[in-house]
């Protein structure tokens, strides 16, 4: 699952948010499928008619609202909806530098730091290999170590590499999800 799409500060809901405080649908639609603008059109219009009718229902209507059009946004990505996850969770380092990047226009701290990430870890698994493929060979489980790192460097090696020049996943070209 991506990260952050499902939580109460994150780009859908915010999205969703910014819908029901303009009063424009529009600003919600590209974060669902379009097979999912309808159930979403008719949603935001009985939110928007419920906000109206007080401070507690308007909380109740914009919570409903957010959990909707973040289950068909899951639905679009043929992932099943686990419920909104509470704001400020922890994602890890990569989100937030990919964020930044998009604002500032820059990429070059979310490649650098994926780049090392990636060196770091193929230089794991392969000192791993190195390692252990000196053995006797009668020692089985000594090869057997071997063969588990030397698989652990070439399948992490083709996966990562499947992954970047397939797409890469969230509705990505190649990857199966869903358009926006």
């Amino acid at each position: 699952m991506p990260p952050h799409c499902d939580t109460l500060d994150g780009p859908v809901v915010k999205a969703a948010r910014e819908a029901l405080e303009s009063g424009n649908v529009n600003l919600i639609l590209p974060w669902v499928p379009r097979k999912g603008e309808g159930e979403v059109k008719r949603a935001f219009s009985k939110a928007r008619r419920v906000r109206s009718l007080g401070r507690q229902a308007a909380d109740l209507a914009d919570r409903w609202f957010f959990e909707t059009v973040v289950r068909v946004h899951r639905a679009g990505e043929g992932a099943a909806y686990t419920g909104l996850k509470p704001a400020g969770l922890d994602w890890g380092p990569v989100v937030r530098r990919a964020e930044h990047a998009i604002e500032a226009g820059n990429a070059d701290d979310v490649i650098g730091f994926l780049s090392h990430t990636v060196e770091n870890a193929l230089r794991e698994r392969f000192e791993k290999v190195m390692a252990t493929r000196s053995f006797e060979p009668t020692d089985v489980a000594a090869a057997r170590e071997f063969v588990q790192a030397q698989l652990g460097f070439v399948l992490w090696s083709h996966g990562l590499y499947s992954f970047v020049t397939g797409g890469g996943g969230h509705g990505e070209e190649g990857s199966g999800g869903h358009e926006h």
